[in-house]
Protein backbone atom coordinates (compact mmCIF):
# COMPACT_ATOMS: atom_id res chain seq x y z
CA UNK A 1 0.00 0.00 0.00
CA UNK A 2 1.53 3.92 -0.85
CA UNK A 3 0.90 6.31 1.74
CA UNK A 4 2.11 9.71 1.00
CA UNK A 5 1.49 12.94 3.11
CA UNK A 6 0.77 15.95 2.51
CA UNK A 7 1.59 18.92 4.84
CA UNK A 8 -0.08 22.68 4.22
CA UNK A 9 3.27 24.79 4.92
CA UNK A 10 1.92 27.83 3.36
CA UNK A 11 -0.04 30.20 5.86
CA UNK A 12 1.68 33.50 6.38
CA UNK A 13 2.35 32.68 10.27
CA UNK A 14 1.34 36.95 10.87
CA UNK A 15 0.74 35.96 14.71
CA UNK A 16 4.68 34.98 14.34
CA UNK A 17 5.54 38.65 14.03
CA UNK A 18 8.69 37.24 11.75
CA UNK A 19 10.26 38.25 8.55
CA UNK A 20 11.25 34.21 8.28
CA UNK A 21 8.53 31.46 7.65
CA UNK A 22 6.78 30.08 10.43
CA UNK A 23 7.72 26.53 9.31
CA UNK A 24 11.18 27.02 9.32
CA UNK A 25 11.07 28.50 13.28
CA UNK A 26 13.93 26.38 14.99
CA UNK A 27 12.46 24.24 17.74
CA UNK A 28 15.48 22.37 19.68
CA UNK A 29 17.74 23.16 16.73
CA UNK A 30 15.92 21.85 13.58
CA UNK A 31 13.12 23.70 12.06
CA UNK A 32 9.58 22.50 13.36
CA UNK A 33 8.69 21.52 9.19
CA UNK A 34 11.37 18.57 10.30
CA UNK A 35 10.02 17.31 13.20
CA UNK A 36 7.06 16.82 11.06
CA UNK A 37 8.39 14.86 8.58
CA UNK A 38 10.96 12.96 10.79
CA UNK A 39 7.69 11.57 12.09
CA UNK A 40 6.23 11.20 8.77
CA UNK A 41 8.77 8.82 7.70
CA UNK A 42 7.87 6.22 10.15
CA UNK A 43 4.54 5.65 8.61
CA UNK A 44 4.44 6.81 4.98
CA UNK A 45 6.33 4.85 2.14
CA UNK A 46 7.00 7.47 -0.85
CA UNK A 47 8.31 10.77 -0.78
CA UNK A 48 6.16 13.96 1.14
CA UNK A 49 4.28 16.56 -0.49
CA UNK A 50 4.95 20.04 0.85
CA UNK A 51 2.27 22.76 -0.58
CA UNK A 52 4.33 26.21 0.03
CA UNK A 53 3.23 29.26 -0.36
CA UNK A 54 4.23 32.42 2.00
CA UNK A 55 7.94 32.14 2.18
CA UNK A 56 8.29 29.06 -0.71
CA UNK A 57 11.39 29.98 -2.00
CA UNK A 58 13.38 30.16 1.44
CA UNK A 59 10.99 26.75 2.25
CA UNK A 60 11.83 24.78 -1.50
CA UNK A 61 15.39 25.45 -0.64
CA UNK A 62 15.54 24.04 2.79
CA UNK A 63 13.86 21.55 1.68
CA UNK A 64 15.91 20.03 -1.45
CA UNK A 65 15.52 17.02 -2.42
CA UNK A 66 14.11 15.36 0.93
CA UNK A 67 10.30 16.65 -1.00
CA UNK A 68 8.12 17.28 -3.23
CA UNK A 69 6.94 21.07 -3.17
CA UNK A 70 3.67 22.60 -4.58
CA UNK A 71 2.67 26.47 -4.79
CA UNK A 72 -0.49 27.40 -3.34
CA UNK A 73 -0.71 30.99 -5.07
CA UNK A 74 -3.51 32.45 -4.11
CA UNK A 75 -3.71 31.09 -0.66
CA UNK A 76 -7.39 30.42 -0.06
CA UNK A 77 -7.89 28.04 2.74
CA UNK A 78 -6.68 24.76 4.10
CA UNK A 79 -8.88 23.18 1.92
CA UNK A 80 -7.59 24.69 -1.50
CA UNK A 81 -3.92 23.95 0.06
CA UNK A 82 -4.54 20.59 -0.28
CA UNK A 83 -6.20 20.65 -3.78
CA UNK A 84 -2.49 21.57 -5.03
CA UNK A 85 -1.25 18.48 -4.22
CA UNK A 86 -3.87 16.43 -6.63
CA UNK A 87 -1.41 17.23 -9.71
CA UNK A 88 1.30 15.11 -7.96
CA UNK A 89 -0.64 12.69 -6.26
CA UNK A 90 -3.32 11.89 -8.64
CA UNK A 91 -3.79 8.03 -9.02
CA UNK A 92 -0.12 7.48 -7.32
CA UNK A 93 -1.31 6.46 -3.92
CA UNK A 94 -3.75 4.53 -2.12
CA UNK A 95 -3.33 6.89 1.56
CA UNK A 96 -2.72 10.40 1.88
CA UNK A 97 -1.90 11.75 5.18
CA UNK A 98 -2.99 15.27 5.10
CA UNK A 99 -1.54 17.60 8.54
CA UNK A 100 0.08 20.93 8.61
CA UNK A 101 3.59 21.98 9.18
CA UNK A 102 3.58 23.97 11.87
CA UNK A 103 2.27 20.86 14.61
CA UNK A 104 6.18 19.41 15.47
CA UNK A 105 5.30 17.63 18.57
CA UNK A 106 3.22 14.70 16.80
CA UNK A 107 5.70 11.23 16.96
CA UNK A 108 5.36 8.66 14.35
CA UNK A 109 3.60 6.02 16.37
CA UNK A 110 0.68 8.59 16.49
CA UNK A 111 0.40 8.84 12.20
CA UNK A 112 0.64 5.44 12.73
CA UNK A 113 -2.61 4.89 15.12
CA UNK A 114 -4.03 7.05 12.40
CA UNK A 115 -3.11 5.06 9.37
CA UNK A 116 -4.25 1.95 10.74
CA UNK A 117 -7.53 3.18 11.83
CA UNK A 118 -8.02 4.10 8.22
CA UNK A 119 -7.20 0.74 7.04
CA UNK A 120 -10.03 -0.64 8.96
CA UNK A 121 -12.20 1.97 8.25
CA UNK A 122 -15.00 1.70 5.56
CA UNK A 123 -15.66 4.88 5.26
CA UNK A 124 -13.35 7.75 3.06
CA UNK A 125 -11.13 9.45 5.93
CA UNK A 126 -10.43 9.10 9.74
CA UNK A 127 -8.90 12.42 11.70
CA UNK A 128 -6.99 12.89 14.84
CA UNK A 129 -8.62 14.23 17.88
CA UNK A 130 -8.23 15.30 21.62
CA UNK A 131 -9.80 16.16 24.53
CA UNK A 132 -8.73 19.16 26.44
CA UNK A 133 -9.76 22.18 28.34
CA UNK A 134 -8.08 25.30 26.45
CA UNK A 135 -9.36 24.60 22.94
CA UNK A 136 -6.84 27.22 21.55
CA UNK A 137 -8.70 27.65 18.91
CA UNK A 138 -9.25 24.15 17.70
CA UNK A 139 -12.80 23.37 15.87
CA UNK A 140 -15.01 21.25 18.28
CA UNK A 141 -16.20 17.35 17.14
CA UNK A 142 -19.60 16.49 17.17
CA UNK A 143 -20.32 12.94 16.67
CA UNK A 144 -22.96 10.84 16.37
CA UNK A 145 -25.11 7.95 18.25
CA UNK A 146 -22.10 5.70 16.91
CA UNK A 147 -19.17 7.41 17.78
CA UNK A 148 -18.43 8.39 14.52
CA UNK A 149 -17.76 11.82 13.31
CA UNK A 150 -21.31 13.70 12.13
CA UNK A 151 -19.07 17.13 11.90
CA UNK A 152 -15.90 19.50 12.68
CA UNK A 153 -17.66 23.18 14.20
CA UNK A 154 -14.93 25.95 13.92
CA UNK A 155 -14.53 28.26 16.83
CA UNK A 156 -16.14 31.41 15.06
CA UNK A 157 -19.72 29.79 14.73
CA UNK A 158 -19.77 27.49 17.23
CA UNK A 159 -22.97 28.02 19.84
CA UNK A 160 -22.27 28.10 23.37
CA UNK A 161 -23.32 24.88 23.66
CA UNK A 162 -20.81 23.73 21.07
CA UNK A 163 -18.16 25.58 22.54
CA UNK A 164 -18.45 23.70 26.07
CA UNK A 165 -17.55 20.37 23.77
CA UNK A 166 -14.18 19.08 24.78
CA UNK A 167 -12.83 16.68 22.31
CA UNK A 168 -11.00 18.94 19.44
CA UNK A 169 -9.73 18.36 16.05
CA UNK A 170 -6.22 18.58 15.98
CA UNK A 171 -5.66 18.70 12.38
CA UNK A 172 -4.20 15.22 11.02
CA UNK A 173 -6.38 13.17 8.20
CA UNK A 174 -5.82 9.82 7.14
CA UNK A 175 -7.79 10.16 3.43
CA UNK A 176 -8.75 7.33 0.89
CA UNK A 177 -6.35 8.77 -2.32
CA UNK A 178 -9.35 8.24 -5.00
CA UNK A 179 -12.30 9.72 -2.41
CA UNK A 180 -10.07 12.70 -1.44
CA UNK A 181 -10.04 14.28 -4.70
CA UNK A 182 -13.24 13.99 -5.57
CA UNK A 183 -14.27 15.54 -1.95
CA UNK A 184 -11.86 18.65 -2.58
CA UNK A 185 -13.84 19.93 -5.69
CA UNK A 186 -16.86 19.89 -3.75
CA UNK A 187 -15.63 21.77 -1.05
CA UNK A 188 -17.92 25.27 -1.43
CA UNK A 189 -15.96 28.62 -0.32
CA UNK A 190 -17.12 29.92 3.01
CA UNK A 191 -18.45 33.60 2.24
CA UNK A 192 -17.34 34.65 5.47
CA UNK A 193 -13.61 34.15 5.18
CA UNK A 194 -13.86 33.56 0.77
CA UNK A 195 -11.90 30.44 1.70
CA UNK A 196 -12.35 26.64 1.00
CA UNK A 197 -12.19 24.72 4.21
CA UNK A 198 -10.53 21.16 4.71
CA UNK A 199 -13.04 20.30 7.48
CA UNK A 200 -16.13 20.82 5.26
CA UNK A 201 -14.85 17.32 3.69
CA UNK A 202 -16.67 15.86 6.94
CA UNK A 203 -20.35 17.61 5.76
CA UNK A 204 -19.33 15.58 2.60
CA UNK A 205 -18.78 12.05 3.83
CA UNK A 206 -21.75 12.54 6.33
CA UNK A 207 -24.20 13.98 3.40
CA UNK A 208 -23.00 10.37 1.18
CA UNK A 209 -23.84 8.32 4.60
CA UNK A 210 -19.93 7.36 4.88
CA UNK A 211 -18.68 6.73 8.27
CA UNK A 212 -15.91 9.16 9.82
CA UNK A 213 -13.36 7.58 12.28
CA UNK A 214 -12.14 9.83 15.05
CA UNK A 215 -8.64 8.48 16.85
CA UNK A 216 -8.81 9.86 20.42
CA UNK A 217 -4.87 10.80 21.75
CA UNK A 218 -4.86 11.16 25.01
CA UNK A 219 -1.67 13.66 24.90
CA UNK A 220 -2.69 17.31 24.79
CA UNK A 221 0.71 18.29 24.80
CA UNK A 222 1.97 16.27 21.77
CA UNK A 223 -1.19 18.19 19.59
CA UNK A 224 0.47 21.62 20.05
CA UNK A 225 0.31 23.70 16.93
CA UNK A 226 2.69 26.77 16.94
CA UNK A 227 0.64 30.10 15.73
CA UNK A 228 3.17 32.70 17.94
CA UNK A 229 5.86 32.56 19.63
CA UNK A 230 4.84 31.83 23.35
CA UNK A 231 3.22 28.76 21.63
CA UNK A 232 6.80 27.78 20.16
CA UNK A 233 8.59 28.37 23.95
CA UNK A 234 6.43 25.77 25.01
CA UNK A 235 6.79 23.38 22.07
CA UNK A 236 10.50 23.85 22.93
CA UNK A 237 9.44 22.95 26.32
CA UNK A 238 7.84 19.89 25.45
CA UNK A 239 10.62 18.38 22.74
CA UNK A 240 13.22 19.02 25.41
CA UNK A 241 11.74 17.30 28.12
CA UNK A 242 11.02 14.42 25.42
CA UNK A 243 14.83 14.63 24.14
CA UNK A 244 16.11 14.48 27.73
CA UNK A 245 13.49 11.33 28.65
CA UNK A 246 14.95 9.53 25.72
CA UNK A 247 18.06 10.08 27.01
CA UNK A 248 18.26 8.87 30.22
CA UNK A 249 15.85 5.96 29.26
CA UNK A 250 18.98 5.13 26.76
CA UNK A 251 21.72 5.22 30.09
CA UNK A 252 22.88 9.02 30.29
CA UNK A 253 22.34 10.53 33.85
CA UNK A 254 21.21 13.89 34.08
CA UNK A 255 21.77 15.91 37.33
CA UNK A 256 19.07 18.40 36.64
CA UNK A 257 17.10 17.77 33.00
CA UNK A 258 15.16 20.75 33.14
CA UNK A 259 18.92 22.70 33.04
CA UNK A 260 19.67 20.28 30.07
CA UNK A 261 19.41 22.02 26.76
CA UNK A 262 20.20 19.02 23.79
CA UNK A 263 18.98 19.58 20.75
CA UNK A 264 17.14 16.79 18.50
CA UNK A 265 19.70 14.79 16.53
CA UNK A 266 22.28 14.85 19.05
CA UNK A 267 23.72 11.34 20.38
CA UNK A 268 25.14 10.30 23.89
CA UNK A 269 26.50 6.83 24.50
CA UNK A 270 25.86 5.05 28.06
CA UNK A 271 27.11 6.22 31.59
CA UNK A 272 28.15 9.90 30.17
CA UNK A 273 26.67 11.93 32.77
CA UNK A 274 25.58 15.59 31.47
CA UNK A 275 25.19 18.03 34.64
CA UNK A 276 23.21 21.61 34.80
CA UNK A 277 23.51 24.65 32.26
CA UNK A 278 24.86 22.21 29.72
CA UNK A 279 23.81 22.93 25.45
CA UNK A 280 24.05 20.50 23.21
CA UNK A 281 23.89 21.50 19.70
CA UNK A 282 23.78 20.19 16.23
CA UNK A 283 25.77 17.57 15.01
CA UNK A 284 27.08 16.52 18.23
CA UNK A 285 28.15 12.80 18.99
CA UNK A 286 29.16 12.16 22.63
CA UNK A 287 30.39 8.32 23.79
CA UNK A 288 30.55 6.39 27.05
CA UNK A 289 31.79 7.41 30.68
CA UNK A 290 31.92 11.39 30.36
CA UNK A 291 31.24 13.82 32.08
CA UNK A 292 29.98 17.14 30.79
CA UNK A 293 29.52 20.46 32.76
CA UNK A 294 28.44 21.97 34.55
CA UNK A 295 28.00 25.47 32.27
CA UNK A 296 29.58 23.80 28.73
CA UNK A 297 28.25 24.77 25.50
CA UNK A 298 29.21 22.05 22.94
CA UNK A 299 28.18 22.78 19.16
CA UNK A 300 28.66 20.02 16.28
CA UNK A 301 31.99 18.47 17.83
CA UNK A 302 32.77 14.21 18.54
CA UNK A 303 33.61 13.28 21.75
CA UNK A 304 35.31 10.04 22.67
CA UNK A 305 35.18 7.98 25.84
CA UNK A 306 35.98 8.86 29.53
CA UNK A 307 36.29 12.41 28.65
CA UNK A 308 35.64 15.05 31.70
CA UNK A 309 34.89 18.88 30.21
CA UNK A 310 34.06 21.30 32.48
CA UNK A 311 32.56 24.93 31.66
CA UNK A 312 33.99 25.18 28.56
CA UNK A 313 32.93 26.07 24.96
CA UNK A 314 33.66 23.20 22.26
CA UNK A 315 32.73 24.36 18.25
CA UNK A 316 33.71 21.99 15.25
CA UNK A 317 36.03 19.89 17.51
CA UNK A 318 36.95 16.12 17.74
CA UNK A 319 38.28 14.53 21.12
CA UNK A 320 39.70 11.26 21.53
CA UNK A 321 39.49 9.23 24.81
CA UNK A 322 40.31 10.28 27.72
CA UNK A 323 40.34 14.18 27.36
CA UNK A 324 39.96 16.65 30.22
CA UNK A 325 39.67 20.09 29.79
CA UNK A 326 38.62 23.02 31.62
CA UNK A 327 37.32 25.08 33.12
CA UNK A 328 36.79 28.07 30.99
CA UNK A 329 38.76 25.73 27.61
CA UNK A 330 37.70 26.49 24.31
CA UNK A 331 37.84 24.80 20.75
CA UNK A 332 36.95 26.61 17.79
CA UNK A 333 36.71 24.74 14.68
CA UNK A 334 39.30 22.39 13.58
CA UNK A 335 40.47 21.61 17.08
CA UNK A 336 41.70 17.75 17.51
CA UNK A 337 42.36 16.23 20.95
CA UNK A 338 43.78 12.98 20.85
CA UNK A 339 43.50 10.64 23.61
CA UNK A 340 44.84 11.36 26.99
CA UNK A 341 45.06 15.55 26.44
CA UNK A 342 44.85 17.96 29.39
CA UNK A 343 43.82 21.34 28.35
CA UNK A 344 43.48 23.89 31.27
CA UNK A 345 41.40 26.90 32.45
CA UNK A 346 41.56 29.92 29.49
CA UNK A 347 42.82 27.68 26.92
CA UNK A 348 41.68 28.30 23.23
CA UNK A 349 42.62 25.85 20.31
CA UNK A 350 41.71 26.44 16.73
CA UNK A 351 42.71 24.25 13.77
CA UNK A 352 45.28 22.55 15.79
CA UNK A 353 46.44 18.92 16.45
CA UNK A 354 46.99 18.17 20.15
CA UNK A 355 48.62 14.33 20.25
CA UNK A 356 48.45 11.81 22.47
CA UNK A 357 49.32 12.84 26.23
CA UNK A 358 49.91 16.58 25.72
CA UNK A 359 49.48 18.79 28.73
CA UNK A 360 48.51 22.65 27.85
CA UNK A 361 48.39 25.30 30.33
CA UNK A 362 46.23 27.64 31.14
CA UNK A 363 46.16 31.12 29.47
CA UNK A 364 46.95 29.64 26.05
CA UNK A 365 46.34 30.02 22.82
CA UNK A 366 47.21 27.14 20.12
CA UNK A 367 46.32 28.07 16.23
CA UNK A 368 47.73 26.23 13.03
CA UNK A 369 49.71 23.56 14.92
CA UNK A 370 50.44 20.24 15.21
CA UNK A 371 51.88 19.19 18.60
CA UNK A 372 53.38 15.98 18.83
CA UNK A 373 52.99 13.56 21.93
CA UNK A 374 53.57 14.10 25.18
CA UNK A 375 54.87 17.75 24.76
CA UNK A 376 54.07 20.18 27.64
CA UNK A 377 52.87 23.46 26.37
CA UNK A 378 53.16 26.20 29.86
CA UNK A 379 51.09 28.44 30.80
CA UNK A 380 50.67 31.71 28.63
CA UNK A 381 51.79 29.84 25.28
CA UNK A 382 50.60 31.79 22.37
CA UNK A 383 50.94 30.78 18.64
CA UNK A 384 51.31 34.17 16.67
CA UNK A 385 50.25 32.75 13.16
CA UNK A 386 48.94 35.76 11.70
CA UNK A 387 50.79 38.34 9.89
CA UNK A 388 48.28 40.51 8.59
CA UNK A 389 47.80 38.65 5.59
CA UNK A 390 48.25 34.41 5.82
CA UNK A 391 48.31 31.96 8.53
CA UNK A 392 50.97 30.03 9.30
CA UNK A 393 51.80 27.20 10.77
CA UNK A 394 53.73 25.78 13.86
CA UNK A 395 54.86 22.33 14.11
CA UNK A 396 56.14 20.82 17.44
CA UNK A 397 57.67 17.43 17.99
CA UNK A 398 57.23 15.00 20.56
CA UNK A 399 58.38 15.28 24.38
CA UNK A 400 59.30 18.94 23.90
CA UNK A 401 58.67 21.45 26.56
CA UNK A 402 57.57 25.04 26.12
CA UNK A 403 58.16 27.05 29.35
CA UNK A 404 55.59 29.95 30.67
CA UNK A 405 54.73 32.90 28.46
CA UNK A 406 56.70 31.46 25.30
CA UNK A 407 55.82 33.60 22.07
CA UNK A 408 55.76 30.91 19.02
CA UNK A 409 56.09 33.47 15.80
CA UNK A 410 54.82 30.88 12.99
CA UNK A 411 55.60 29.42 10.70
CA UNK A 412 58.04 27.30 12.97
CA UNK A 413 58.97 23.88 13.57
CA UNK A 414 60.57 22.72 17.04
CA UNK A 415 61.96 19.76 16.81
CA UNK A 416 61.41 16.35 19.32
CA UNK A 417 62.79 16.91 22.60
CA UNK A 418 63.61 20.68 22.13
CA UNK A 419 63.04 22.82 25.51
CA UNK A 420 61.83 26.71 25.25
CA UNK A 421 62.73 28.79 28.52
CA UNK A 422 60.44 30.98 30.26
CA UNK A 423 59.38 34.21 27.83
CA UNK A 424 61.12 32.87 24.73
CA UNK A 425 59.93 34.56 21.74
CA UNK A 426 60.78 31.96 19.01
CA UNK A 427 61.36 33.25 15.47
CA UNK A 428 63.61 30.64 13.96
CA UNK A 429 63.24 26.74 13.75
CA UNK A 430 64.60 24.62 16.72
CA UNK A 431 66.53 21.49 16.28
CA UNK A 432 65.95 18.19 18.21
CA UNK A 433 66.94 18.25 21.63
CA UNK A 434 67.80 21.67 21.72
CA UNK A 435 67.40 24.63 24.70
CA UNK A 436 66.35 28.09 23.48
CA UNK A 437 65.74 30.84 25.56
CA UNK A 438 65.60 35.06 25.46
CA UNK A 439 64.16 37.47 22.84
CA UNK A 440 64.01 36.58 20.12
CA UNK A 441 65.28 33.23 21.52
CA UNK A 442 68.79 31.93 20.71
CA UNK A 443 70.30 28.59 21.53
CA UNK A 444 72.54 27.77 24.78
CA UNK A 445 73.33 24.27 24.66
CA UNK A 446 72.06 21.05 23.14
CA UNK A 447 70.07 19.19 25.88
CA UNK A 448 71.55 15.19 26.42
CA UNK A 449 68.93 12.78 25.66
CA UNK A 450 67.73 10.32 28.25
CA UNK A 451 68.41 6.91 28.32
CA UNK A 452 65.86 4.77 27.14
Amino acid sequence: MKITAVLLAAGQGTRMKSDQPKVLHPLCGKPMLWHVMEALKEVTTEMPVVVVGHGAEEVTKYLGASARTVLQEPQLGTGHAAMQAESLLMGKSDLVIVTYADMPLLRGETFEQLVETQRLNTGPFSLLTVIADEPRGFGRIVRKPDGTVESIVEEYVATPEQKQIKELNVGAYCFNAEWLWGALKRIEKNQKKGEYYLTDVVGIAVKDNLPVQAVLHDDFVETIGINTRVHLSEAESAMRQRINRGHMLNGVSMTDPASTYIEAGVQIGKDTNVLPNTHLHGDTIIGERNTIGPNTIIRDTTIGNGCKIISSVLEGAVLEDNVDMGPFARLRKGARLKSHVHMGNFGEVKDSTLHEGVKMGHFSYIGNADIGAHSNIGAGTITANYDGEKKHATVIGENVFIGSDTMLVAPLEIGNGARTGAGAIVTKNVPDDTLVVGMPARAIKKLRKKKE
